[in-house]
């Protein structure tokens, strides 16, 4: 979703703050820009702060920038995902306030203030008609101008206490990075519901530079010292040195301040994984990526045992046991969002049956927004690739609140913030994922939440040692069974060639594999723009059989399990209707190819773990129909990746 990057250092940051935002731009957008202090442009009529925006790609505003000469030694740079406003240069940040002095005739000269802001200010239209009545003048349709205007109303010579008085007015989720005209060499950030991470500049020649970004990945190359800021905090950097704050409270006249310490961390976040290589979008190498994801993923797992999930604790220090965790249990309840939803669904199929415990899924947007009924003994599971998903982070401080404090999240990301309040995490080692339809990060989930639910098992005494020695085979062999799923390649593109040409398509599943169904579904309209839609094929007499026609493909997923002659009987209504059935079947399902039935064969049977290689020919379907129909594959329209606003 949107990306922040800021700096303050004694050379020319433009540079780098448009690499950083070449790197988030996995994340989604449709409009950047950036800000800088130009100690150059001062005698100018423009004034010292210059501005370029573009609703093209990082690679237009660059040259932008360039053709411009915009330099500077402290600046902002933005992607946005529109939420206020349409994709457009006027709503494109970072945002200028234009106060009452800087009125000129008709002439709005840019103001003091210069901000970007990643989230949703709730009570915007409140705090805009007071602005306006002090005379603000707004050029854009979005919220986040408002809190540039409601910095400026308030600032008196210092900018990091400006921030201070004005995030206390504001609701919503937010994370902002800000600097002012009269304070060169400072940038001040602060973060709510949406995060932010500081970095200490390693540059030598610099001046003791810092920075600010929504993700490390863009920082990587510039420094690999990380700051996670936690929920709440102002962070105020100026040149060698930067104090954290708690988020103020409000207190007659003043706001107290608090000071925080946060650890600096030394990570890694390689760039390297955005290389193709010879593939030609990053989803079709995330798909084929997927043996060494989950080999990397089951690295290390040599038994089941609940430590698997212990929790690190916030600063490396031992965290929560998680034996002793799921010995306080009774059930579980998943929350997610989207396809890590979907995963969770697959989940709640092993948990009952193989670790004999009651699992409730929720979509993690919903749960937080009815009245449930909270049980102190439930074990809340979190699924995200980034760890960052706004909705299942507030999901989750939402059960804490109602008293369930025994929490797990399976997560692609180890510093994340989903990782931090959870008590304990597994981490999956699907790597960077930069297509915005999720694939290695889906298939990788599915293995921490076997792992958890053969964890769970052998905790309640349901799992022996002969079953835990079957399982573990079957998990390493996934590597190998993956590979002879990915060569069928050339039998999905003959497919994609006739998917190309519709416009709704019908996904079914039984038991285990209704969830894939849905994944599959899913997929399918995020890259391609079919509408599609997925059922349990039980189902299909109970009002969508009404929709079968020979326009309309149904794409089934038919493994050789104890529903295989129940789904055979769906086909066969299907096939009565003139329905065209594309069927992904176990060798052994006797399912034949004839008039109207496409059949692929999948290499081998996988038993419980039969989801994780289903899946990938309907991610190779979605892919391939994407590119015959020529979408944008990895950046499809209206979505992001990073979900950080509700």
């Amino acid at each position: 979703m949107c990306g922040i990057v800021g700096a303050v250092s004694t050379r020319n940051i433009v540079p780098i703050l448009v690499q950083g935002l070449q790197r988030l731009e996995y994340r989604g957008y449709d409009s950047c820009g950036v800000a800088v202090y130009d100690t150059d442009a001062i005698a100018t009529q423009e004034g010292p702060l210059r501005r370029a925006r573009s609703t093209s790609r990082v690679a237009e505003l660059l040259s932008q920038v360039q053709a411009d000469k915009v330099v500077g030694t402290t600046g902002i740079a933005h992607t946005r995902w529109a939420t206020h406003g349409a994709p457009a240069v006027h709503n494109a940040h970072p945002h200028f306030s234009h106060g009452p002095h800087t009125i000129d005739g008709l002439t709005h000269r840019p103001g003091r203030i210069a901000l970007v802001h990643n989230g949703i200010i709730e009570n915007h239209d409140q705090l805009r008609a007071e602005l306006e009545a002090k005379g603000y003048v707004f050029a854009s349709q979005t919220d986040t101008e408002v809190i540039a205007h409601l910095i400026d109303s308030v600032y008196d010579g210092d900018l990091f206490e400006a921030v201070q008085q004005t995030v206390v007015r504001l609701h919503g989720a937010y994370a902002i990075a800000v600097f002012c005209r009269d304070e060169p060499h400072r940038v001040v950030g602060a973060r709510a519901g949406s995060p932010l991470i500081l970095g200490v500049g390693t540059h030598a020649a610099a001046g003791g530079e810092l920075f600010l970004a929504s993700d490390a990945m863009a920082l990587a190359g510039v420094t690999d010292q990380i700051v996670y800021l936690e929920e709440g905090d102002v962070v105020d950097l100026q040149l060698g040195r930067y104090w954290i704050t708690n988020r103020p409270a409000e207190g007659g006249e003043h706001v107290r301040i608090e000071p925080a310490q946060r650890p600096v961390r030394t990570v890694q976040a390689h760039s390297g994984a955005a290389d193709l290589g010879p593939y030609r979008h990053y989803m079709q190498k995330e798909i084929f990526e997927q043996p060494r994801a989950i080999a990397d993923t089951l690295e290390g797992v040599a038994g089941i045992v609940p430590e698997l999930f212990d929790g690190q604790g916030r600063d490396g220090a031992t965290g929560a046991s998680a034996w002793r965790v799921f010995q306080e249990i009774d059930n579980v309840l998943i929350l997610a969002c989207g396809t890590s939803y979907y995963s969770g669904c697959t989940a709640k199929y092993w948990l009952e049956s193989i670790a004999k415990i009651p699992t409730q899924v929720e979509i993690a947007s919903e749960y937080r927004y009815r009245s449930s009924v909270p049980n102190p003994r439930t074990l809340v599971v979190t699924i995200s690739q980034s760890g960052e998903t706004a909705d299942t982070l507030a999901a989750l401080r939402h059960a804490r609140r109602l008293g369930m404090e025994q929490t797990l999240t399976i997560c692609n990301v180890a510093t994340s913030a989903m990782v931090r309040e959870c008590k304990l995490a597994y981490i999956t080692r699907a790597g960077a994922e930069i297509g915005v339809a999720s694939t290695k990060a889906f298939t990788t989930q599915l293995a921490g939440l076997f792992l958890l639910t053969l964890a769970l098992a052998q905790s309640r005494g349901f799992l022996d040692d002969q079953a835990e020695a079957e399982h573990l085979k079957a998990m390493r062999h996934l590597p190998t069974a993956l590979q002879a799923v990915l060569a069928l390649e050339p039998q999905i593109i003959a497919w994609a060639q006739e998917f190309a040409a519709k416009e709704n398509a019908l996904f079914l599943g039984r038991g285990l594999h209704y969830p894939i169904a849905l994944e599959g579904a899913l997929k399918l309209k995020e890259i391609t723009y079919i509408h599609a839609e997925a059922y349990a094929a039980g189902e299909l007499k109970h009002g969508p059989l009404a929709l079968v026609t020979s326009e309309m493909p149904v794409v089934t997923v038919a493994p050789n399990d104890t529903l295989l002659e129940k789904l055979k009987s769906n086909l066969q209504e299907v096939r009565a209707r003139g329905g065209v059935l594309y069927v992904l079947a176990d060798a052994d399902t006797r399912i034949e190819r004839a008039e109207g039935m496409h059949v692929i064969r999948m290499p081998e049977h996988y038993g419980a773990l039969s989801p994780l290689l289903h899946v990938v020919p309907l991610q190779l379907l979605a892919y391939h129909t994407a590119v015959a129909r020529g979408t944008d594959v990895d950046k499809p329209r209206n979505l992001a990746k990073s979900v950080t606003v509700e």
